[in-house]
């Protein structure tokens, strides 16, 4: 998976089943639609999708998911209010 600032992400299976990314892969496909050479791209930065996957690899729970998509808005691609920069997400990540 690409991100919209051409980050590439590869995603574990089991992830593609969590709220969060099921909610990426929406407006994704609402944004940019699922192209036929079988790239996707997510609605976010590769800042936010490491954190994602950083929260997603420590077995967030459902609440965690909810509160992570709730601090998400939607515009032309999704934006954390409280975005850590990326040196500072594995501190944040901790949890």
């Amino acid at each position: 998976m690409y991100t919209a600032d051409r980050s590439r992400f590869e995603v574990p299976l089991v992830y593609l089943s969590t709220m969060v990314f099921g909610e990426l892969l929406r407006v994704s496909q609402e944004e940019f639609g699922f192209a036929s050479n079988g790239k996707i791209t997510l609605p976010c930065d590769a800042a936010v999708m490491e954190y994602v996957m950083c929260l997603l690899s420590r077995d967030a729970s459902a609440e965690v998911e909810k509160a992570l998509l709730s601090s998400m808005v939607i515009s032309c691609h999704y934006i954390v209010s409280v975005m850590p920069t990326v040196g500072d997400s594995q501190k944040i990540c901790f949890s």
